[in-house]
């Protein structure tokens, strides 16, 4: 079945970034729109960033723009979060997630077909 699998998380001072990279499998990759999302602990899971197919459109929360930038290589089948200016509520779990096709909501938890399993960033003040 269809796996995506998030890496690059950790620890990181508040100002530092992080880069965390989502590697998809068993999918044709270019099929998909990309998404990121996040849950803090006790808090609903978030929108984060998405990207359309080709990389040629993106949309973000405003929480994040300005400081998070997502991109995807379709020859290396990997999303990407580059995450900078990094302040301690952007502490949660990450969540990549792959929608076929077009989604008119990109930001819709339930929009999307598939999910990683997470990876964790902390965030110290």
């Amino acid at each position: 079945q269809v796996q995506l699998v998030e890496s690059g998380g950790g620890l990181v001072q508040a100002g530092g970034s992080l880069r965390l990279s989502c590697a998809a499998s068993r999918l044709t990759f270019s099929d998909y729109a990309m998404g990121w999302f996040r849950q803090a602990p006790g808090k609903e899971r978030e929108f984060v960033a998405h990207i359309n197919w080709s990389g040629g459109r993106t949309y973000y929360a405003d929480s994040v723009k300005g400081r998070f930038t997502i991109s995807r290589d379709n020859a290396k089948n990997t999303v990407y979060l580059q995450m900078n200016s990094l302040k301690p509520e952007d502490t949660a779990v990450y969540y990549c997630a792959a929608v076929r096709g077009y989604t008119a909501q990109p930001k819709g938890v339930t929009e999307y077909d598939y999910w990683g399993q997470g990876t964790r960033v902390t965030v110290s003040s």
